[in-house]
């Protein structure tokens, strides 16, 4: 059975969507692989590798991504789920073969305002809104945290 290829998309691929990404692998990596890119891609958000690493998720090493790189060299995807605020996920390419198209509306972790361990608290409640919505959508597949 060949898996599932979900692409997670916001607008830097620095933060929400390398969360998504590193979740379905990790959750659902047996049925699904995932990707993640972003509209204009920036630099990983360092807040977002630190509260990655305080559950053991190294993504430091992660490069950032085009969605439009991907859509020119035409990568096929089941899903598309933008993970940005709707304004953002509007400007999101088609992806031919998608035969899904989702949204996720999550917080951006760069707008959190405040100090280092205000920033790093919204970056956890977000990151835990990610892992747990992963994980609901993978319950939709009757696959719940299966491990890679």
């Amino acid at each position: 059975m060949d898996k599932i290829k979900v692409l997670f998309i916001c607008v830097h691929n620095s933060a929400r969507s390398q969360m998504a990404e590193v979740f379905l692998n990790k959750y659902g990596g047996k049925h699904f692989v995932a990707e993640s890119a972003g509209l204009e891609p920036g630099k990983l958000n360092p807040i977002v590798v630190d509260a990655m690493k305080e559950i053991g998720i190294d993504i430091s090493s992660n490069k950032t991504k085009s969605v439009f790189d991907f859509y020119k060299e035409g990568r096929m995807f089941n899903y598309a789920i933008t993970v940005c605020d709707e304004s953002n996920a509007e400007r999101c390419p088609i992806f031919p073969g998608v035969t899904e198209r989702l949204h996720w509306s999550f917080k951006d972790p760069s707008a959190l305002t405040g100090s280092y361990e205000d920033k790093l608290a919204g970056v956890r409640i977000i990151r835990d809104q990610i892992k747990d919505r992963i994980q609901e959508w993978l319950k939709e597949f009757a696959i719940n945290s299966i491990g890679a």
